[in-house]
Order: C-alpha cells, then sequence, then structure tokens
C-alpha cells in the first residue's frame, strides 16, 4: 500500500522568505521585498495571494515579476498562487528601506533623495542635492530626467567625472 503524505501549507513567514529571493529585474541587487512592492501575503486552502503595488502603473518589469514570484511560490510545491496589483496606497521610495538604500549605493544606483516641493510653484517638483555613489560628493548635476528605466534619472559627477543613476524619489 503506497501512502502520500500530505504538504503541509506554508506560513505567511514561509513565502515572504521565499519573496526575498525573488529581484527586481530593473535594479537585481534588490529584492521584491527590499524594494517595497510586496503589500500583502495571504494564504487559505492552500493557494497563496500576493498582494504587490507596482513602483510606476506603467512599469514594463510588472509582468516579468509577477511571473517570478508565481514561480517562487510555485518551486516550493504550493500549486495555486495568485498575484494581485493594487494601486492605492501608491507605492513610495520611502517604502524602501534603510539597508535596501545602502544596496542601490554599492550597485552604482544613488538611493532615492526626499521631495521638496517650492512653495510659490506647487506643482512643480525639486530634488534635493544628490550625492554620487561612487566618490560621496555633492557636486552632482542632473543630465536628463530620463534613465536606464523610468524610475530612474542620469546624473553626472563633477568630483570624479563619472556619470550614474539615481533612483527617482516619488
Amino acid at each position: 500500500m503506497v501512502t502520500t503524505a500530505a504538504r503541509a501549507e506554508p506560513t505567511r513567514d514561509d513565502v515572504w522568505g521565499w519573496l526575498a529571493e525573488v529581484m527586481d529585474p530593473e535594479v537585481p541587487v534588490l529584492s521584491v521585498i527590499e524594494l517595497g512592492i510586496v503589500r500583502e501575503v495571504e494564504i487559505a486552502h492552500g493557494a497563496v495571494t500576493v498582494t504587490v503595488t507596482p513602483t510606476y502603473s506603467g512599469c514594463p518589469a510588472v509582468q516579468v515579476i509577477n511571473a517570478e514570484i508565481e514561480a517562487a511560490i510555485r518551486a516550493h510545491g504550493v500549486e495555486e498562487v495568485h498575484v494581485r496589483t493594487v494601486y492605492a496606497p501608491a507605492w513610495t521610495t520611502e517604502w524602501i528601506a534603510p539597508e535596501a538604500r545602502a544596496k542601490l549605493k554599492a550597485y552604482g544606483i544613488a538611493p532615492p533623495g526626499h521631495l521638496l516641493t517650492e512653495e510659490l510653484v506647487p506643482l512643480r517638483r525639486a530634488s534635493a542635492a544628490v550625492q554620487c555613489p561612487y566618490c560621496d560628493s555633492m557636486n552632482t548635476k542632473l543630465r536628463s530626467e530620463f534613465g536606464s528605466t523610468a524610475c530612474k534619472s542620469i546624473l553626472f559627477c563633477e568630483e570624479c567625472r563619472q556619470p550614474f543613476e539615481q533612483f527617482k524619489a516619488i
């Protein structure tokens, strides 16, 4: 007689641990957990639902991230996996933890700063000075609001003469 042991339902901690191994395809030094896009994990009757909030509503990496989340959970024997996308509350760079910001800098991407709103022109945003991730100089200049992805801009350091990207603060 052959019997099969029932597979134990994963815990929320199990799933959060698995998701910590899913790296962002555009910033592969950060996991989806560190980036702050995973909002919630629910487990019911063997099915796992992961709620995510994309960094940008039009982020081209969303489909890849969702597929990677599903694959990571299925790799641990969970057959029914759902990824639910929510846009409210909107993702903010404030959800990136300090440790993740340090990883961005070590990878050569300036972490997001805090936005300053100019009082006289409320719809115009100005950002604080950006520190070079290579030499730590504050003598940097914005070269383009548009970097390799929508969430990054391109800057140039006048001290070490290196171009670099910054993760935009939103």
